[in-house]
């Protein structure tokens, strides 16, 4: 979950070529196929579910998109939900573990201003952090914000460019995912 533009999809592309589980995506948008397409591309396979004027997924929709996955077949189910930050954290999808990102160019005040969303994270990711030079972001300002709101969540830092980066909110899924076994 995040606002627009944070990252979701770019991060669910970097992943395929990371991570040590297989997965798929149920893809909320309000219109296109646009993300779904593209994770396609990277031969991830996705269904596309558009909500039309509704501006979040909700647990029906994802049931059924859920149809259309061979569940038997992946490690992982990921549910990237319509980019907001208010409504889908009001709606229970059936999400074992939420991650919630943050980017950098969106500023240093939205964890504060929507603390429902980061009150659901179990993983917070700050992305972007490539672009920290160009803008005001006080990382450990936002790190603590967040833990203010939900004292033991998990953060990481996230640069698409960098695989460290990438390969431990992999490594991060694989330990929560081993932990369910």
């Amino acid at each position: 979950m995040s606002s627009p533009g944070s990252g979701k999809t770019s991060l669910l592309e970097s992943l395929a070529e990371l991570a040590d589980f297989k997965f798929s995506v149920v893809e909320g948008d309000l219109e296109t196929e646009r993300d779904a397409q593209r994770l396609r591309s990277k031969g991830i396979e996705a269904v596309q579910i558009q909500t039309g004027t509704a501006c979040h997924l909700d647990a029906f929709m994802v049931h059924k998109g859920l149809h259309d996955i061979n569940l038997d077949l992946i490690d992982v189910c990921f549910i990237e939900n319509v980019g907001n930050l208010v409504c889908p954290a009001s709606y229970d999808v059936g999400t074992h573990l939420n991650i919630v990102l943050v980017s950098v160019p969106e500023g240093e005040d939205k964890i504060a201003k929507y603390p429902v969303m980061f009150r659901q994270a179990d993983l917070v990711l700050i992305t972007k952090t490539d672009l920290l030079p160009h803008f005001k972001y006080d990382m450990e300002a936002e790190k603590a914000e967040a833990r203010r709101i939900k004292p033991n969540v998990d953060i990481l830092e996230v640069n698409i460019n960098d695989l460290d980066s990438i390969k431990a909110v992999a490594d991060w899924i694989e330990f929560k995912r081993k932990m369910r076994v």
